[in-house]
């Protein structure tokens, strides 16, 4: 059995995080692992609070992953604050991680904040570059590349002003613009489109921790990057249309819907 180490916050509403991680590495038949980087209390309507764990705890429970049971894939989540960044890129340096997923979380799906501005150039200086895909949406990419993202001609410019600071690849994900759920892989200097129907879903809570854990995932099978991403789009794509309807906010997907 393939073996998946998610990284990240917790959500004890079970929409995203490494919930939704743990259910996405188990839907795809994988065994999960988690570093638990901070508490939040959070449902479908917003994050009311965040409890930070310590750098050395995340830390030892990188360890003792790593010492025991090695993951082939490593997805990177809320990392909450540069000393915790900092202790996750010792330690995947340390342990010689491979595949690993980047998901630079700095808002929540319900508009909320979730990464400190310290923090921020701790992920793009130290962790970003730590990714074989980091996988950043449109608000997380106009941060990253300085303007703002209108369409497909501003998502390549995007990627390219990225890609100078990165050695990765570097996946936009296209969602928040209004014509149609297209995202941009951009790797090495070249550009994959993938092109898939928007799903009338209002229910989107934790969709950007789903497609990177599907994309570890992959990687973890032995797929290729572009094999991860269309596989990892269309389990998504199969969580959304599953069409679960909990909260009376922006509900979670079905990520057990082929089982």
């Amino acid at each position: 059995m393939k073996k998946v180490l998610t990284i990240a916050g917790s959500d004890c509403s079970g929409g995203a995080g490494i919930q939704a991680d743990i259910k996405t590495i188990t839907a795809h038949k994988m065994y999960a692992m988690s570093a638990i980087t901070a508490l939040t209390a959070q449902n479908t309507m917003g994050v009311y609070g965040i409890l930070e764990a310590t750098p050395e705890f995340v830390a030892q429970q990188i360890d003792c992953i790593f010492q025991d049971i090695r993951p082939d894939a490593v997805k990177i989540g809320m990392v909450a604050n540069s000393e915790i960044i900092k202790v996750i890129v010792d330690k995947l340096k340390q342990y010689d991680a491979t595949n690993i997923v980047v998901d630079p979380v700095m808002v929540s799906t319900s508009g909320c904040k979730l990464l400190s501005d310290e923090a921020r150039e701790a992920l793009i200086e130290l962790l970003l570059p730590m990714g074989t895909v980091i996988t950043p949406n449109i608000p997380e990419t106009e941060t990253l590349c300085g303007f703002s993202i209108q369409d497909e001609g501003d998502m390549i410019r995007a990627a390219e002003k990225i890609a100078k600071r990165f050695q990765g690849a570097i996946l936009v994900k296209g969602g928040h613009l209004v014509n149609d759920a297209i995202d941009l892989l951009y790797e090495n200097g070249t550009t994959n489109w993938f092109r898939s129907e928007r799903i009338n879903n209002s229910n989107t809570h934790g969709t950007g921790c789903t497609l990177s854990s599907a994309i570890a995932c992959n990687l973890a099978a032995g797929c290729s990057l572009t094999e991860s991403i269309g596989n990892a789009k269309a389990y998504l794509t199969g969580a959304l249309k599953a069409m679960l309807d909990l909260g009376a906010g922006s509900g979670p997907l079905d990520h057990v819907y082929r089982i």
